[in-house]
């Protein structure tokens, strides 16, 4: 039976919901303010049935943006915390470069230095591919002037995961509920007094939401602003969309994981490729693409084979029923497409001669997403109706595992500085994260 009312409740099973349940529920036990039974999750279906259960799972520091760099060096310590539970493989990261990328990708390195965080930067065409093929001798990509290799990081097993986190949870003492679907909030005031839900109503005291990319329907629940007045620099933009959505281009090759071990026989790091060599088919021969493009890719025998992705693309819709359900029935039927899977699959066998003339070995089912990025397509963590702390993660979400500790101290009456950045008044104070060079939209 669903209970009637909490002192905590939190909305979402995924990476979010969880993750700041189990460290509300430490926060509480530690101060003598309560415990995990003082917290609630739910979830329209259940743990990991979003965004976070079909997650790529990638661990990473490679930033351009000095915030989110120092907000990633934070959620690889509390991944390095606990890696049986969360399924968590340190291998590594690295980020494989064009010269257009090379000043961006410098600063990254000399910013990862200055936090302490650990990794090591390659220059030049001939030096970065000695590199390459030290670790793959079969290592072929063009167009590449620099490498960064990050020490830290890595990636985990995204279901995995989420019961190893919600077992963390509930052995605080936190209630998970699913099949219940939030419908409305009722306010005394100005806060939140309670959560309506299609198995009834739940009085609270302070609500958490952490939806995915089901945002926009809780923005508009808490009555918060569609169109937001941006400033960028000395220009001011009136009437910006405040979600829109992307569609996440994910895949796996159904080849033996193994495949991709290194020349020493050790499972390699992450690898993300960008360049603007022009890409063309290692099947026949014809241009695929002589733009700017990336990928990135990781052996996981959770997936079965060698699992990754390509930029994203802008999904543009206008339609309301679209933010409702971003997984369900009620949203087109977004999936990656023959064109998504020409590439990726000539962009691996363009980085590494071991996977030419593997296309016919690609997986068909669905894979990818929808991600809601708001407007500068990075994070929005702030407090809205005195009681209501929202995690609207613009699609970073997943590799996001210490948000949910940040918010949980900032709940308790702790500011972090990490979090700050991300306020929503930074749109308005033109306070907005500076903009890469990378062809994906996040970087």
């Amino acid at each position: 039976m669903l209970a009637s009312s909490t002192k905590y409740l939190i909305i979402g099973a995924g990476i979010h919901g969880l993750s700041t349940s189990y460290h509300l529920a430490l926060e509480l036990k530690n101060r003598g303010l309560g415990s995990g039974k003082d917290i609630l999750v739910i979830d329209k279906s259940g743990i990991g049935a979003g965004a976070s259960g079909i997650a790529c799972g990638v661990v990473r520091n490679n930033y351009f943006q000095p915030a989110m760099r120092e907000l990633m060096a934070h959620n690889v310590e509390v991944w390095e915390s606990d890696p049986k539970s969360y399924s968590y493989h340190a291998v590594g990261y690295m980020q494989i470069s064009p010269e257009s990328m090379h000043s961006d990708i410098a600063t990254i390195y000399e910013q990862q230095q200055a936090i302490g965080y650990p990794s090591e930067f390659i220059e030049g065409s001939a030096d970065s591919m000695v590199y390459m093929r030290g670790l793959f001798d079969d290592w072929q990509a063009k167009g590449i002037t620099s490498v960064l290799h990050e020490k830290k990081g890595g990636y985990s097993n995204n279901l995995k995961c989420l019961q190893g986190l919600a077992a963390k949870a509930e052995s605080e003492g936190v209630t998970i509920t699913g099949n219940v679907e939030v419908t409305g909030v009722e306010f005394s005031g100005k806060a939140i007094s309670a959560v309506i839900t299609n198995r009834g109503t739940i009085q609270t005291d302070y609500v958490v939401v952490g939806a995915g990319p089901w945002i926009n329907t809780f923005w508009k629940m808490l009555d918060l602003p569609a169109k937001i007045r941006v400033k960028d620099g000395d220009e001011i933009h009136e009437n910006v969309e405040m979600w829109h959505y992307y569609c996440l281009q994910e895949g796996t090759l159904g080849v033996d994981p193994n495949m991709l071990k290194t020349n020493d026989g050790k499972m390699p790091p992450v690898i993300h490729v960008d360049t603007d060599a022009p890409l063309y088919s290692d099947i026949d021969g014809r241009l695929i693409t002589d733009k700017m493009w990336g990928i990135y890719y990781k052996p996981d025998f959770s997936f079965d084979g060698v699992q990754g992705g390509a930029a994203p693309y802008n999904v543009d819709t206008t339609d309301d029923d679209f933010s409702i359900d971003p997984y369900g029935a009620e949203s087109p039927d977004f999936v990656v497409g023959k064109d998504f899977v020409d590439m990726w699959c000539a962009a691996l066998a363009f980085c590494q001669r071991r996977f030419e003339d593997t296309r016919h070995l690609y997986r068909g089912e669905p894979s990818g997403g929808l991600g809601a990025l708001a407007p500068d397509s990075f994070p929005v963590f702030d407090e809205y109706h005195e009681n209501c702390y929202v995690i609207a993660d613009s699609n970073h979400g997943y590799k996001m595992l210490g948000v949910g500790k940040l918010v949980a101290g900032t709940i308790m009456g702790e500011k972090s500085k990490l979090l700050e950045p991300f306020r929503f008044s930074r749109f308005e104070e033109g306070k907005l994260h500076p903009v890469s060079n990378s062809p994906f939209p996040w970087s």
